[in-house]
């Protein structure tokens, strides 16, 4: 089979690029994070004199020591890595190149760290600190409902619109990652602090183009993702919860709440959108984790 010519560098990655957003339908944030670990592989080779025709396992060997050499961390390192063997599978699938020499590239090991989870106690906690007499209460109320009974990420949660309520049904339509849409149930509760909501909603002035979103701001206009993240903080702290929190771990409390109430663990990668199963395996080691902990602080054994 005919090699393509891969003289053109600039052609090759502008097709990189389309393939990446056409066909992985990758988000922009995503996208050009791949294109960026590209480029870096590309002024390495372009400064060691090596077409990428030519390239070796040894030289991609050599580019990541000089990656981990700039003192870069290891989670970066390990995106670049994964960046570079993404592009090589690229080249081979469309026969830039016949070999793919980073099959077996190596990534640096990631230690696991557990993320922090809420009880359900400290999440009531959070709610009941919710100054209802101010002009935010209510929503700020349906807002960690919302996070909490549905898993969400900042970023589905910010542009949740209003049609994609199904609040009679009892479930929502959320956009992910690589705008894939799925959808997920929503409590009682959660509806009707979104039912109360949407009623003072009705007397805002919302900004043009910003009146299908559900979650706006003072002046009607969607809030940020800092803005989230500063009302979980401030609510956290009202709580007396001393713990790191931000409202990703809404969504870990989420997933480990529903693991420890028997769920199966497909149907919570499912809610959560996580494209792989291995992703959602680490909700089992926080339950082992957390396993672990109550023996040792309750077996007759464990005590002195």
């Amino acid at each position: 089979m005919t090699r393509r010519c891969v003289d053109d560098i600039d052609r090759i990655v502008e097709s990189y690029q389309a393939y990446l957003s056409l066909e992985k339908g990758l988000a922009d944030n995503t996208l050009d994070g791949y294109i960026d670990d590209v480029n870096k592989l590309l002024a390495y080779l372009a400064d060691t004199g090596t077409a990428l025709s030519e390239v070796t396992l040894e030289e991609l060997q050599c580019f990541a020591a000089d990656v981990h050499d700039l003192g870069v961390a290891v989670r970066t390192q390990a995106r670049i890595i994964s960046g570079v063997k993404s592009f090589f599978r690229y080249l081979t699938l469309e026969k830039f190149i016949e070999s793919n020499p980073a099959t077996l590239l190596e990534s640096p090991r990631i230690g696991r760290k557990l993320p922090d989870i809420l009880t359900v106690e400290e999440i009531d906690a959070m709610i009941e600190s919710i100054d209802m007499s101010a002009a935010e209460g209510q929503r700020n109320r349906a807002i960690v409902e919302t996070l909490y009974g549905c898993g969400l990420r900042v970023s589905e949660l910010v542009n949740l619109e209003i049609s994609k309520l199904f609040l009679d049904e009892q479930f929502i339509v959320v956009c992910g990652k690589g705008n894939k849409e799925r959808v997920i149930p929503i409590s009682p509760t959660a509806i009707n602090e979104i039912g109360s909501y949407m009623l003072q909603r009705q007397s805002m002035n919302i900004k043009p183009g910003e009146d299908h979103i559900l979650f706006l701001n003072r002046r009607g206009r969607r809030l940020t993702r800092i803005m989230i993240f500063y009302i979980i903080k401030r609510l956290a702290e009202a709580a007396g919860i001393r713990k790191e929190i931000s409202p990703h771990t809404l969504r870990h409390s989420f997933a480990t709440h529903l693991l420890e109430g028997g769920a199966n663990l497909r149907a919570i990668q499912q809610m959560l959108g996580h494209e792989s199963i291995t992703t959602t395996e680490v909700y089992i080691h926080i339950d082992r984790s957390r396993l672990r902990s109550e023996i040792l602080r309750f077996h007759p054994r464990n005590r002195l």
